[in-house]
């Protein structure tokens, strides 16, 4: 049986963007600070708050994986005040009931990667992942492939979500 190939040509940029060096660009502040309603499509947010921003993440693990990250570039929960910490949880919650309405997952993973050696990809901006999960999701592709399978384009789940909360 001949090798055959997975391409997943939307990992290039995610790619990429490691091997540059840290910039003062945060695309968690970009996307707080998007007003029009072609920035925030183009940065995938789906909600801001006075406290916070709730978006799509570009980089996946799976489908329907969630962002929920304070407004103001904080790296750490205790340099947050009692306000934002608790509208970070709010919108967290939010972002759970959003998409077991439109995903309808089994369960969900739900967390903060404290600095670089804890997996944070961006640790100067603190942010919440909201992971939906369902039996059978994992498989062998990301062991041997080094590659995972997300089966929606953020841009249709992005329109999917928005559908849903403007039924809501």
């Amino acid at each position: 049986m001949p090798n055959e190939s997975l391409f997943a040509p939307w990992r290039i940029e995610y790619i990429r963007s490691l091997a540059k060096p840290e910039s003062d660009k945060c695309f968690l502040c970009e996307a707080a600070a998007a007003t029009s309603e072609s920035e925030k499509k183009e940065r995938l947010v789906l909600w801001t708050t006075a406290h916070s921003v709730v978006l799509i993440n570009r980089f996946p693990y799976t489908n329907g994986h969630l962002l929920v990250a304070p407004r103001g570039h904080v790296a750490d929960l205790e340099a947050m005040s009692v306000d934002q910490r608790t509208d970070l949880m709010e919108q967290t919650t939010r972002g759970l009931e959003l998409l077991k309405n439109a995903l309808s997952p089994q369960g969900f993973n739900v967390g903060i990667n404290l600095g670089r050696s804890a997996g944070a990809g961006v640790p100067g901006h603190i942010h919440q992942h909201v992971v939906p999960r369902w039996n059978g999701d994992t498989n062998f592709m990301s062991v041997i492939g080094e590659v995972r399978v997300v089966p929606e384009a953020c841009s249709q789940l992005y329109e999917e979500l928005l559908r849903v909360i403007r039924v809501a």
